[in-house]
């Protein structure tokens, strides 16, 4: 069952990219961009893909460094652009609209910087079905506007279809938790800067070395707000972990930890204000 469905979508995924003889892959080394990349390789070959790094303060040094591992292992090249969002006055201002701002960035960057070179006939993003119909994802207005394809949303493939075929090709990302981009980590019209991203990534990687996985710190001034899985509450508060998650958020540069009992929560900044808009 799992061949016959893994076909179907190849078969989908080459009649969704007939005419495309070179594809841009936008790409974040996250399970839906990695597969799209996976997908793409298989079924015009890896020699005419080529997946595309936005590179900027936003991105956190361990996610620069696992996207290159996926891609190495789907076997195509990557190529970095570094973005810059953060000069823009409508993505510091961090409106709803900020990752509208950041994608449009990241698309006139490869359309200036790669497309020519690398003669790509497209390029293609890895929005899937999900969040397609999702109202706090403005990034796909971008890609509409610079016409970058959405092949997983449009093959109809939501989240879970696109674990199961990261799970069938054995990609490193197979089980990653989701990983949005350190700014989603800023309530809304709090100004982004580089230190403020800085501070989260540096706190967010000292609770990993702690064991923690899925998690996310929220930037709230002097307090950081940590989201963790429910099932990780207890041990995150509890002696002896409790002085060293302490710790790793005070040493980012906080003067106060805070563990949010709601646990992990996506879209917690951004949806308020988009539903509160419709």
């Amino acid at each position: 069952m799992q061949i016959g469905f893994i076909d179907d979508v190849l078969e989908r995924t080459r009649r969704s990219l007939a005419g495309v003889d070179r594809l841009g892959v936008a790409f974040s080394g996250g399970v839906d961009s990695s597969v799209l990349l996976a997908l793409a390789a298989r079924v015009l070959g890896a020699h005419r893909v080529v997946a595309v790094l936005g590179v900027s303060p936003s991105l956190a040094a361990e996610e620069r460094a696992a996207a290159h591992t996926v891609a190495g292992h789907i076997g195509v090249p990557v190529v970095e652009v570094h973005t810059r969002e953060g000069d823009r006055a409508e993505y510091r201002a961090n409106g709803p609209d900020r990752c509208f701002h950041c994608k449009d960035e990241l698309f006139v960057r490869i359309g200036d910087e790669v497309a020519a070179g690398h003669r790509l006939d497209a390029v293609a993003y890895g929005e899937n079905a999900d969040d397609a119909r999702r109202p706090d994802r403005p990034g796909s207005r971008a890609a509409t506007r610079h016409r970058v394809l959405r092949p997983l949303a449009d093959l109809g493939l939501g989240k879970a279809e696109v674990r199961r075929i990261a799970r069938a090709f054995e990609l490193p990302c197979a089980d990653k938790p989701a990983a949005p981009c350190l700014a989603s980590r800023i309530p809304h019209f709090t100004p982004v800067t580089p230190a403020k991203l800085g501070q989260v990534e540096r706190a967010e990687a000292a609770l990993r070395r702690l064991g923690f996985g899925e998690l996310r710190v929220r930037h709230h001034g002097e307090i950081a707000r940590i989201e963790l899985p429910v099932e990780d509450l207890v041990r995150a508060v509890t002696d002896p972990l409790r002085t060293a998650v302490a710790a790793a958020v005070l040493d980012a540069g906080f003067r106060f930890a805070a563990v949010d009992v709601a646990g992990v929560q996506s879209g917690a900044f951004t949806l308020p204000l988009v539903a509160a808009d419709v």
